[in-house]
């Protein structure tokens, strides 16, 4: 069985960490490059670091704070936000990240994903899908959730890997910051579909919510951001309860 990930997120607004609920109410959650550095004593797998104003704003990720964190840390760090062209992944993977994330990009010019994959391997080409279910339609949502798109969630996700991207990133909008526990049925669908890994993102608020994301949604990793920064669960902890539940994880 191949190991499970826990990767705990980063969500970056005027270069502090934040976070929010159903994509809103952002609130501040400390420091990045001390957050950064905690989570990797912790015991996390990977980190992921989204820029989540950088394409509403027009502008590139930041750099520096990249650099920071990726000096900081000794684990897999993968980084989003603002990303367009082969010179911003060049940047990115200079200052010290190991994947790159996209999504507004990836929906507004999908040739990007394969022009990206073959300038520096699909291994390091995260597809980020920002999905809300719209009157019973899983639908794919840009620019930080703002802006609903024609794409219907499941086709997309199929059609990105088809493209070269090697690995997806799904956030459920109506889960995100809820604590209710992750998309599961839409996570298994796509999980289902994919010959690539699935990072889970929104909605963990339990032990038990990793535990039915990982056998209920057939994810390869989940991601959570406030139950680790506020501290409600240990990465630890939650490493040990999967284990002991027979999930394999990296200890």
């Amino acid at each position: 069985m191949l190991t499970k990930r826990i990767i705990p997120c980063l969500d970056i607004k005027n270069g502090r960490t934040v976070k929010g609920t159903n994509f809103v109410n952002l609130r501040d959650a400390g420091d990045a490059v001390e957050l950064a550095a905690a989570y990797a004593k912790a015991g996390a797998d990977e980190l992921v670091f989204l820029d989540i104003t950088a394409t509403v704003e027009g502008r590139k990720t930041l750099l520096d704070l990249v650099t920071k964190v990726a000096h900081t840390i000794n684990i897999p760090f993968c980084v989003g936000g603002g990303i367009s062209s082969v010179a911003d992944v060049s940047a990115l993977l200079n200052a010290g990240a190991d994947k790159i994330s996209i999504n507004s990009s990836a929906v507004r010019n999908p040739e990007l994903i394969t022009e990206l994959a073959q300038e520096f391997g699909s291994q390091c080409i995260v597809v980020a899908i920002d999905t809300k279910n719209i009157e019973g339609t899983d639908i794919v949502f840009t620019h930080g959730g703002r802006n609903p798109t024609e794409l219907k969630t499941i086709e997309w996700a199929k059609k990105v890997e088809e493209l070269g991207a090697g690995e997806l990133l799904l956030t459920s909008m109506d889960a995100d910051g809820t604590k209710d526990g992750f998309a599961n049925e839409l996570t298994a669908i796509i999980s289902g579909n994919a010959g690539i890994p699935v990072i889970a993102s929104g909605g963990a608020g339990t032990l038990q919510h990793f535990e039915e994301v990982f056998t209920v949604g057939k994810a390869d990793a989940g991601l959570a951001a406030s139950i680790f920064h506020f501290k409600e669960i240990e990465i630890i902890d939650l490493k040990m309860h999967l284990a002991g539940k027979g999930i394999s994880m990296r200890l």
